[in-house]
């Protein structure tokens, strides 16, 4: 057996408790009426977990052996059994703490983290707001159920294993407005149905993982339309110069593990020089071997 036949199994075992076996499908039914490639059907049923009802040359009917249906009803129970998805996330009241403002934002990404089917959502916004602290503070809460992406690092083939291998509930993907066609292309098919298909000779995959994407992009004009029309689309708006401040404290006390002292230095020495975040970590990992002045000055010139 390979990894996904158990979810199969439960997809199809879900199909046919949804119909009359009896009189609508009495000669089975085919790989189009389960959305499951003709050659996992085949080896399904070479395996034993499928028998075939009828056979010609244009339709081959398939249903559930006994086997078939005592794995597929091991899914169900287990799914049955499962916790719910906030609690599977571990979403505290604290999550997004560190983000100032952005409220409807934050009761967006937590209500759909929380759906029962998966809703994504998009981020949009020039460089240097809370974008990528969102993703951030998602995937600590996710843990190994998230998993983080940068659209201009990953491979042809990344998406498609990384999914494949570790059967993550939550992708994050930050820059998705870099991400190479290949992988678009994957992450269009999971986004739509949780499915994930590969018909590459000697890499063959047909995975059923929903999945629930929250992305950040700065450009939208290069997106194409069938990938925004499977997001919310949500555009953040900049900080001001206070709001700014407090970010930075928040960050660097939090994630850095700095002392409230310490991260007000960092942020008043930043200010009017910087307005990404991810400059006051550079900064905060580098005072401790340069001092907060050198580090800056180093690290942005002037």
């Amino acid at each position: 057996m390979k990894d996904g036949d158990i979810e199969l199994l439960g997809e199809i075992s879900k199909f046919e408790a949804s119909v009359d076996m009896e009189k609508e499908y009495r000669i089975g039914w085919s790989w189009r009426h389960v959305r499951i490639w003709p050659v996992t059907l085949s080896r399904l049923f070479k395996d034993g977990y499928l028998e075939n009802v009828f056979r010609s040359n244009s339709f081959t009917g398939y249903r559930l052996t006994e086997l078939g249906k005592k794995l597929a009803k091991g899914a169900r129970e287990e799914v049955l059994n499962a916790t719910t998805p906030d609690e599977k996330l571990g979403l505290s009241e604290s999550l997004f703490e560190d983000i100032i403002g952005h409220d409807d934002v934050k009761e967006l990404l937590r209500a759909s983290l929380m759906a029962e089917k998966p809703v994504h959502v998009l981020l949009t916004g020039p460089p240097a707001l809370a974008k990528t602290l969102f993703l951030w503070d998602i995937e600590q809460a996710g843990g190994e159920k998230a998993i983080w992406l940068v659209g201009s690092a990953t491979s042809k083939a990344g998406l498609w294993d990384l999914i494949a291998e570790r059967h993550p509930q939550i992708l994050l993907i930050d820059e998705l407005d870099k991400m190479n066609a290949a992988d678009t292309a994957a992450l269009l098919t999971m986004m739509e149905g949780g499915r994930l298909v590969r018909a590459k000779k000697g890499r063959e995959l047909d995975l059923h993982n929903p999945l629930w994407v929250i992305a950040a992009s700065n450009r939208m004009d290069i997106l194409s339309p069938e990938l925004r029309s499977r997001f919310a689309i949500r555009r953040l708006n900049p900080y001001d110069r206070a709001e700014f401040l407090t970010v930075v404290k928040g960050v660097l006390a939090r994630r850095e593990s700095l002392s409230p002292e310490l991260a007000d230095e960092i942020a008043q020495n930043l200010d009017g020089k910087s307005q990404d975040v991810r400059d006051a970590i550079r900064v905060a990992r580098l005072a401790p071997q340069l001092g907060v002045a050198k580090a800056i000055r180093l690290l942005l010139g002037g």
